[in-house]
């Protein structure tokens, strides 16, 4: 079990479930599984660089930032992002 998992919280996976009936129709799927790596990638560089609330804060300005581009050039600027603030 992850150290900040509850027991029986659902995985990634189950919370996207959960989220899908709180989100308009085909949002949770936009988020493709690529996109789901390089955010939490995001959120571990500013949660291990920063004080670990700065990891939401930074995947939600992430994605707020790239979320009219489409899904490649979305990914690859996700991505881009994740190695600036990698050095």
């Amino acid at each position: 079990m992850a150290e900040d998992a509850r027991p029986n919280a659902p995985d990634v996976a189950g919370w996207l479930e959960v989220l899908r009936a709180h989100l308009p129709p085909g949002l949770v799927d936009e988020a493709g599984a690529d996109e789901q790596v390089v955010l939490l990638e995001l959120a571990g560089i500013a949660a291990h660089r920063s004080h670990r609330t700065a990891a939401p804060i930074t995947a939600y300005l992430a994605g707020v930032a790239f979320a009219g581009l489409p899904r490649v050039e979305r990914l690859a600027r996700l991505r881009e992002l994740a190695s600036a603030l990698e050095r």
